[in-house]
């Protein structure tokens, strides 16, 4: 009652506001920077109507979307595409949905203030979801921006020992001169998750009268789970720093006889970006009964857990570039910069003898010869260039080389490239994009170097070589959207069901194409996105053959104010060796026993726009039973059941 009361305070406010003003909610525009040398790229507001309800479910992230099961839980996409490699801090992968970052930070320059507001909750006392978030931005003139964000997360999950409790934070400025131009911005992230390591038996979902002489109904919150004294909290922080200068001429224009319309041509700018970052990552399991159970080593206590592992590190990189459109023969853009970075890891303190008569009994053997440096600091140098076209209205693209030369990035290589063009048919604006890269790159350091109470190991493992090239075709006036990619990687670093990380020295090749179409008759919508992908070798890349959303829903207006969205959205994936997710290092590790997909996941909703004010009901999973009840997204790690959830959004415009 007090979460309908608060959202529909919420909901009042924005139609007073929207009553009170006529000002459109946030003119101007909004970009994202692009590495290496902090170049714009448009980006949208986030004020559209469309599929707002279904940010609220996990499922979101992604067609197939393999997780714990809570909103805000660690996570993996298995559509490979869309798959980011992994980082240096391998902790952060599981959660990066939910943590702010640099690449999809979007600047704004508005007019007007603007600030979005929403709030969205569901589920009841026991296994209540609750989410804040807020962006604001101000112009204080045409040139400097100012802004903030915050995003509050607290969901006690539909199962015992799952809650998440995240908060993120950040502030941004910017400041577009004629000369000096400022790209800032701080992100602050503080995640905090149960760990549950899964239920104890998955016969509690998919036959639960069998464990209970024949009831067949049963409260997800009674259902026993692996671990019920463990947590992971991951915290860090980013800030980014892009600074340009530019170096031209004034231009005057003659306006009439007697005015003259003076501007600045850039020609070359000297660039620097700072880029600072540090993470955290803790563990801890309180509980050693029940580690015992989980786990099968046991290398530094075996009746406290508390593992730590820490990274920062600060790169800063110089550059020089040529500008595109100073003049007409000059129709790119050419850049060269060099990056520095330092990089410093800090593993969990080892104060236990690794062997004789100090060493527990109770503790696994120390493995003969095995040596894990507690800390390391990594310099690494790059030298790259970048070639760009972004103004032309017919044909873009952009290229960008890098080379390592110094630390462990001697010999690393990255390159990668893209080109589009645009031209008309049927009426509108067609759009046609290929791609391709190669990268050749060290193993993260973590990879081969790791310490924890559950998990130890030193590796020596090479460099990871990724070639990869796809298309894109864009047809808006049939709805069509046609995407290509193939990637053929050799020493892929993966987890394998022990939990350790192993490296396949062979070439495995991943084909995937999907398809976007979006057909309406009248108000009657129907999207769909399907997706096509095979791996070589299902040991190394376990993925779904098929992963399918389909959303059916009516569009329309009523009394020419109120927009309207109802309708049913489905997410479904075919059978597959879905990983195991490792609570202990946040991995998800590779497995052959248990088969997980064939279930559609299927919330109805009803969206709604009033002005400046988004809000929305939903009943997610609402086919819970109706369409069988193997609906897991990873072994042990069932969905969430069905659930109402209700959310509201506003655009203020100050």
């Amino acid at each position: 009652m007090k979460r309908l009361l608060t959202a529909l305070m919420l909901l009042t406010a924005a139609m007073v506001a929207g009553a009170a003003s006529k000002k459109p909610v946030a003119p101007g525009f909004a970009w994202r920077t692009m590495a290496p040398l902090g170049l714009h790229e448009p980006a949208l507001m986030d004020t559209a109507l469309y599929d707002y309800p279904l940010r609220s479910v996990p499922s979101e992230v992604s067609t197939a979307w393999a997780s714990t099961g809570n909103l805000g839980g660690e996570g993996i996409n298995m559509v490979y595409a869309e798959r980011p490699a992994m980082s240096s801090f391998f902790f952060n992968d599981a959660l990066a949905p939910w943590m702010p970052d640099r690449d999809s930070h979007t600047f704004y320059n508005t007019r007007v203030p603007m600030t979005l507001l929403s709030y969205n909750t569901g589920g009841g006392r026991d296994n209540e979801q609750n989410r804040l978030k807020g962006t604001f931005s101000g112009n204080v003139n045409k040139r400097l921006q100012i802004g903030a964000m915050l995003d509050y997360l607290y969901s006690k999950g539909s199962y015992n020992y799952q809650a998440v409790n995240d908060l993120t934070w950040g502030a941004t400025a910017s400041y577009m001169g004629e000369r000096w131009q400022l790209q800032a911005a701080y992100h602050h992230w503080n995640l905090l998750n149960k760990e549950n390591g899964g239920i104890t038996d998955p016969l509690y979902i998919t036959d639960p009268a069998e464990l209970q002489g024949g009831d067949d109904n049963i409260d997800a919150k009674t259902i026993p789970t692996r671990l019920s004294a463990a947590h992971t909290r991951v915290v860090g922080g980013q800030l980014y720093l892009n600074n340009r200068y530019n170096v031209g001429f004034w231009k005057e224009t003659p306006v009439n006889d007697t005015l003259v319309n003076r501007s600045y041509v850039p020609v070359m700018s000297f660039i620097w970006t700072l880029d600072y970052r540090d993470d955290k990552h803790l563990f801890y399991n309180t509980d050693a009964s029940e580690a015992a159970k989980f786990w099968s080593d046991c290398y530094i206590n075996p009746t406290l857990t508390r593992d730590e592992t820490q990274h920062w590190s600060v790169k800063n990189t110089v550059g020089l570039s040529m500008l595109e459109g100073f003049n007409k023969w000059v129709p790119f853009g050419l850049a060269a910069y060099a990056t520095h970075e330092v990089r410093r890891y800090t593993l969990t303190a080892d104060t236990t003898a690794h062997s004789g008569a100090d060493r527990p009994e109770a503790l696994t053997p120390w493995p003969e010869g095995l040596r894990v440096p507690h800390a390391k600091t990594q310099n690494l140098l790059w030298v790259g260039g970048q070639l760009t076209r972004q103004q032309s209205a017919l044909l873009k693209f952009d290229a960008t080389a890098e080379f390592g030369l110094i630390g462990a990035a001697i010999g690393e290589v990255k390159v990668n490239g893209s080109i589009s063009t645009r031209f008309r048919m049927l009426g509108d604006s067609v759009t046609v994009r290929a791609h391709g890269s190669f990268r050749n790159e060290a193993a993260p350091w973590l990879m081969n170097n790791y310490l924890s109470n559950f998990f130890v190991w030193h590796n020596d493992f090479g460099k990871i070589r990724r070639t990869g090239f796809g298309g894109l075709l864009d047809v808006p006036h049939t709805g069509t959207r046609l995407t290509f990619d193939l990637e053929n990687v050799q020493n892929l670093i993966y987890f394998g069901s022990n939990g350790l990380p192993v490296q396949h020295g062979s070439n495995v090749q991943v084909i995937s194409a999907s398809l976007l179409q979006r057909l309406h008759v009248g108000i009657l919508h129907w999207d769909n996105k399907v997706v096509f992908q095979t791996s070589t070798d299902d040991n190394v890349i376990p993925l779904p053959k098929l992963a399918v959303n389909s959303n059916l829903y009516l569009w329309f207006k009523v009394a020419r104010v109120l927009q309207v969205q109802f309708g049913v959205n489905c997410d479904y994936y075919t059978r597959y060796y879905a990983p195991n997710y490792q609570p202990a290092t946040m991995a998800f590790t590779n497995q052959h026993e248990t088969l997980v997909g064939n279930y559609p996941f299927m919330n109805a909703y009803a969206n709604f726009k009033l002005k400046k004010a988004r809000f929305y009901v939903m009943f997610s999973h609402f086919n819970q039973g109706w369409t069988g009840r193997n609906y897991f997204a990873l072994p042990n790690y069932p969905m969430n059941p069905r659930r109402f959830q209700m959310g509201v959004a506003i655009d203020f415009a100050n």
